[in-house]
């Protein structure tokens, strides 16, 4: 597990994780090749957390959101798609997407979060898999990607602001010749006729409590 400054994680997940109100290893209902860490109750566990790190936020790794396994799912069943080359996993949360593009065969896998929290529970995600990754803390968004061959964004298109960034980062990303792949349940915030429907699934109760109303989810993307 990365060592991340400012971030108690590893700590409370080897004190913790075996509680029920701390994390539970499962296998994902549309992924079930992948194991993650999850939260048997999201609430407690949010609290435990801030009372860690002495902070408000919102744990987004700590569920399995609808847009990140339905683009895991794609990517594993097109694993051509990633398989020999870089690829980035922006705004990874707990990980999903860029452990099934470690299992696809990709050469690289970067995961990014600006959450310490996110990176560190991503690192033992990634561990139970017994997959590699490198992780990168930060905000990514107001470049280019770097050399990734592909971008991959599960579910990150759920505030407008956070959507209009990230719109800006994928077309920079799509502009220098990387594929691009996007998770969407249909929050409404993804940039129509720009990126197109590559995918949709038809789900039930599939993600987080939040998202028990989703019935379809979808993955766009620049691939040809």
């Amino acid at each position: 597990m990365p060592q991340l400054s400012g971030a108690p994680l590893a700590r409370f997940l080897t004190s913790g994780a075996e509680n029920y109100d701390g994390l539970r290893l499962v296998r994902l209902p549309f992924v079930p090749e992948l194991r993650m860490h999850l939260a048997d109750d999201a609430i407690v566990l949010q609290a435990r957390l801030e009372i860690e790190a002495d902070t408000t936020f919102y744990p987004f790794w700590t569920n399995a959101w609808a847009g990140g396994q339905a683009l895991a799912r794609y990517v594993l069943d097109h694993p051509e798609l990633v398989t020999g080359r870089r690829v980035l996993d922006v705004a990874c949360g707990g990980g999903v997407v860029a452990i099934a593009a470690a299992r696809a065969g990709a050469a690289e896998v970067t995961a990014n979060d600006i959450d310490p929290y996110a990176c560190a529970a991503t690192a033992m995600n990634a561990d139970v898999n017994a997959v590699t990754l490198r992780l990168v803390e930060g905000d990514l968004l107001g470049g280019d990607g770097g050399d990734a061959e592909v971008v991959l964004v599960g579910d990150a298109f759920y505030d407008s602001n956070l959507a209009t960034r990230m719109a800006s980062f994928l077309r920079r990303v799509t502009d220098r010749g990387a594929t691009v792949l996007v998770g969407d349940p249909g929050r409404g915030h993804v940039p129509e006729h720009w990126l197109r429907v590559l995918r949709s699934y038809r789900i039930t109760g599939l993600g987080a409590a939040e998202d028990s109303g989703i019935t379809e989810v979808s993955v766009l993307g620049s691939a040809r």
